[in-house]
């Protein structure tokens, strides 16, 4: 990977991991991709990171569904909040957003839209 791509790379999963909203099993992966940064596992760790970010970056439409649920009620905090992430996914997805934009998600897309740059 170019230098220029790897430090953009490093950057972004640093976001990821520092993200509130990133699972336990992304942030595992991340933190493993950083520490094999320029050694022999560095393909390897990138290839399993980006099969995970590809499986868990929410869809807006995933998101909508889910704050709608009752599920989506008790992990946001109530029914108020819940209608607060839905309708702030709809407003993503009126704008032309295609994932949910929580911090986690924001940096899982702009890893995927330089995925060819990376493998």
């Amino acid at each position: 990977m170019k230098e220029n791509v790897k430090d953009f790379m490093v950057s972004k999963v640093n976001e990821l991991v520092d993200a509130g909203s990133c699972c336990g099993e992304l942030k595992a992966l991340g933190k493993a991709f950083l520490e094999a940064v320029g050694t022999e596992k560095e393909e390897e760790a990138l290839k399993a990171l980006l099969a995970e970010i590809e499986e868990d970056i929410m869809p807006i439409e995933g998101l909508i569904s889910f704050a709608n649920s009752e599920a989506g009620a008790q992990v946001f905090g109530g029914a108020d909040k819940a209608k607060e992430v839905a309708a702030h996914g709809e407003a993503v997805k009126a704008a032309g957003g295609k994932y949910c934009d929580c911090p986690a998600c924001a940096a899982c897309e702009a890893i995927l839209e330089r995925k060819s740059e990376l493998i």
